[in-house]
């Protein structure tokens, strides 16, 4: 558009039009598939207490639809990130490489905490997130937080297999 309006004006534009790229207009292409309100409950509901570790599963899902967190982001999160006083969470493993403060929701906080407090095993790690089994002094690793959301979605009856689409929920 800048180059058209300064060609209209009469500069000389033709040099640059050969080197900008025009962006991409896929027809067939869609809109990425989010979940409904109702499947947004289903799978809240979807984490019974006689599930082993069902506070840090319902945890780690609350991180990617409230806040919108990718799988890499919830297994790199540390308990350094939270500021509870402040109601903020620091993002610093993310996929720009930049550092986000994120309000924390008041339902995620909530479920964090619970997780932490009655769920979550003694370990020297800093993560937030450890594993179920020992031993706990070891990480987990994105493919076993996708792994959670996947097992919810199977369990609330919901056809996904993305973990992508609580991103595009909260979007």
């Amino acid at each position: 558009s800048l180059f058209s309006y300064r060609g209209a004006c009469g500069n000389d534009v033709h040099a640059f039009k050969g080197v900008i790229v025009l962006p991409a207009h896929w027809s067939l292409a869609s809109l990425p598939r989010s979940l409904s309100d109702d499947e947004v409950d289903r799978l809240l509901n979807a984490f019974p207490p006689e599930l082993p570790s069902c506070r840090r599963a319902y945890a780690m899902v609350r991180c990617a639809l409230d806040l919108g967190l990718r799988a890499s982001e919830i297994a790199k999160f540390a308990l350094t990130d939270i500021d509870w006083q402040a109601g903020t969470v620091t993002l610093r493993s993310t996929k720009s490489r930049r550092v986000d403060v994120l309000p924390l929701p008041i339902a995620t906080g909530e479920a964090i905490a619970d997780y932490l407090r009655y769920e979550r095993p003694r370990t020297a790690i800093p993560a937030v997130f450890v594993r179920r089994l020992a031993p706990h002094d070891k990480p987990i690793g994105s493919d076993a937080v996708q792994r959670l959301i996947r097992d919810a979605f199977r369990r609330s009856g919901l056809n996904h297999d993305r973990t992508h689409a609580l991103r595009h929920t909260l979007a």
